[in-house]
């Protein structure tokens, strides 16, 4: 799954992608354990996988950041400042 695909789901279909991705990841995982003759297209399927699960997380890491961030800056006092001592 392409970088601008992610970014343009909601939240709720994030959750739903990464669960079918994880779902895969697993079959594809236990097949391989269970001999089931693996070619290359197997073992690319499978970094295809790790990696869009890898985007899907750090999209919605970035998402919650995002919120966070925001309403922590908000939220923060502001400094004071002394001032300088004339000697």
């Amino acid at each position: 799954m392409e970088l601008d695909k992610i970014r343009n789901l909601s939240d709720a279909e994030l959750k739903t992608e990464e669960a079918k991705a994880g779902e895969q990841l697993f079959r594809m995982r236990f097949f391989r354990r269970a001999s089931v003759p693996q070619t290359n297209e197997g073992t690319k399927k499978l970094r295809e996988l790790k990696l869009d699960i890898a985007r899907i997380k750090d999209d919605r890491g970035e998402r919650e950041l995002g919120q966070v961030a925001c309403s922590v800056v908000e939220a923060a006092p502001q400094k004071q400042r002394r001032k300088r001592r004339e000697d």
